[in-house]
């Protein structure tokens, strides 16, 4: 196995655990609120976004390849997914706009972030 590919396979071994912390992690934060002038503000929508951006980006840099930052992005979706499709009062991601913003959001810090670890490749050889 060469140098390049054993980085890789690294990165998707991380990732997949990270992926499950951050969907875990963000499905429990993204439904706190801080109450300001009588409006509740979803900070925690927020901050679910911004942990899956941040975990992201360092296994992107780690790894130097956008597999792993791939990788995170589908699993964490996924597993969002599946904590969104309970039954009734057995869903622990609801269909209001932070359970939308948090599920929807999550491909979107994806994408965004792909965009973004593209400058911690490796340059190709030849």
């Amino acid at each position: 196995m060469n140098k390049g590919a054993t980085g890789t396979a690294r990165g998707i071994a991380a990732a997949v655990p990270v992926a499950l912390f951050a969907a875990l992690g963000g499905t429990a934060l993204h439904r706190q609120t801080l109450l300001l002038a009588g409006v509740d503000v979803y900070w925690g929508t927020v901050a679910a976004l911004l942990l899956v951006a941040s975990l992201q980006l360092l296994l992107g840099a780690w790894s130097r390849s956008l597999l792993p930052t791939a990788v995170v992005g589908i699993v964490c979706y996924a597993t969002v997914g599946l904590l969104s499709m309970g039954g009734t009062g057995k869903q622990l991601i609801v269909a209001d706009v932070p359970g939308n913003v948090w599920v929807y959001g999550s491909a979107g810090i994806t994408f965004v972030m792909l965009l973004w670890c593209r400058r911690y490749t490796r340059p190709s050889r030849g």
